[in-house]
């Protein structure tokens, strides 16, 4: 499976709104320059983002978008949905019951439709706040199963267990 650069560069952007989310509203413009991303191609991710709820715009002087919610409430899974990238591993078009090959699967559908699951449940394990943080990173390289047990790591640190 290969990401497009839709899905990479909506979840680039929305990391660059979560690591500076204490500072207001963030120009378009500003993360453009900071990710080395197209201006125009932004606006088209951000347009869809903005119609799931994951963003909000501001208008005016010192206007731009934030984050409509908190970073750790914000699935990685969810800006995926958001701008249309799809999680496929099978190259069946439509119903994965339908067929891969005239009529039928081919003998490997089910293996690339469970990859293709398990990719969706990790990405949706992944909050905003564990890319910032880089926890997920940290939770591949101790090759834990999902984010969700960092979190806990972490809390259970704080708590003083």
């Amino acid at each position: 499976m290969q990401l497009s650069t839709k899905g990479r560069y909506a979840v680039m952007a929305m990391a660059d709104l979560a690591k500076h989310a204490g500072e207001g509203a963030t120009p378009l413009a500003v993360i453009s320059e900071r990710q080395q991303i197209s201006l125009t191609y932004l606006e088209q991710l951000f347009m869809k983002m903005r119609r799931a709820g994951l963003v909000e715009s501001t208008r005016g002087p010192g206007g731009g978008y934030s984050l409509a919610r908190a970073p750790e409430e914000i699935a990685i899974a969810q800006i995926m949905t958001a701008v249309d990238e799809p999680v496929k591993m099978t190259r069946c078009e439509g119903e994965s019951d339908l067929g891969c090959i005239g009529d039928h699967r081919c003998l490997t559908h089910d293996l690339w439709d469970a990859l293709g699951d398990h990719i969706l449940a990790f990405l949706g394990g992944v909050t905003l706040a564990d890319v910032v943080d880089n926890a997920a990173a940290k939770e591949a390289a101790l090759g834990l199963a999902g984010a969700g047990k960092a979190r806990e790591r972490r809390q259970a640190m704080a708590d003083g267990r």
